[in-house]
């Protein structure tokens, strides 16, 4: 599904997230499916770490709908979230007796989709486009 092209939604990808996708996942399951604005309420009063990484997605989702999309802001629901793991960085942590011991440092990869209604073309701006194209078409027969 990440992969997937679903037509009226937009996405934002958040990649290479310094935590475990277990701990972003637990946060991600409480706006699963909810709105954009409810979202951001819930993650704004949720006292974990992984909460910035998911506002940061979604914040990033609804500035790409409304800003280069057209979507009306008021109306976005989040359409699928997912949480999948990221790249893992192999360290290694000192031991007794001069060893040490290899660990991966598990980064997560979170995908956020909205869909929502487009916002109504300006009646104004129709208007002038009109008008504008009058004003040409009378133009050429004053000149004669």
């Amino acid at each position: 599904m990440p992969g997937a092209a679903i037509e009226n939604t937009v996405r934002a990808y958040a990649k290479n997230v310094d935590q475990t996708p277990r701990k972003v996942s637990l946060v991600a399951s409480l706006v699963r499916g909810r709105s954009v604005a409810d979202a951001i309420v819930i993650l704004n009063h949720t006292p974990k770490r992984a909460v910035r990484p998911l506002l940061k997605a979604i914040e990033s989702a609804r500035a790409n709908a409304i800003n280069n999309h057209g979507y009306d802001g008021n109306t976005l629901e989040i359409v699928t979230l997912s949480v999948t793991t990221g790249t893992r960085l192999k360290r290694f942590k000192p031991a007794s007796r001069g060893r040490a011991l290899p660990f991966e440092k598990k980064t997560s990869n979170i995908l956020v989709i909205v869909s929502g209604d487009l916002k109504p073309k300006k009646a104004a701006a129709a208007a002038k486009a009109v008008e504008a194209e009058v004003v040409e078409a009378t133009e050429p027969e004053e000149k004669k």
